[in-house]
């Protein structure tokens, strides 16, 4: 049984990488591996912990409604998102990684594109990249 890896983030592009991360693993007959990644410090105290752990409970009802074999890795290691989700990749000898993109404007694309970039140019695996509504 082969693993698609889908990187999840509490947003509309999170959304969007979720159901196709479904999709692609009913079509493959995969296990589905879900990751949200935290850089962990300040910014992710008591509330903020506890909100994520509200969402991926949130994620898991879904997933569980899917029918397929899942995994959740809720990850608070200081890492950028892009070097978990390789990693996490690798690990598990993905054949597909699964990320959520948004509209851009042309500088954010040069200052806030530097995760999917990432993990475009230095995935193990085939990316699927989808759009958010």
């Amino acid at each position: 049984m082969g693993t698609v890896v889908v990187g999840y983030v509490p947003k509309p592009e999170g959304e969007a990488a979720l159901a196709a991360g479904i999709n692609e693993a009913k079509l493959r007959g995969s296990k589905l591996v879900v990751v949200n990644s935290h850089r962990g410090g300040q910014e992710f105290d008591g509330p903020a912990a506890r909100a994520a752990e509200d969402e991926m409970a949130s994620i898991r009802t879904t997933l569980e409604s899917s029918g397929v074999e899942h995994d959740i890795r809720q990850l608070v290691r200081g890492f950028e998102p892009a070097e978990d989700l390789i990693s996490i990749a690798e690990a598990n000898n993905a054949e597909l990684l699964v990320i959520g993109l948004r509209r851009r404007s042309p500088v954010g694309k040069l200052i806030l594109g530097s995760n999917a970039q990432r993990v475009l140019l230095d995935a193990p695996c085939p990316v699927l990249a989808v759009k958010a509504q």
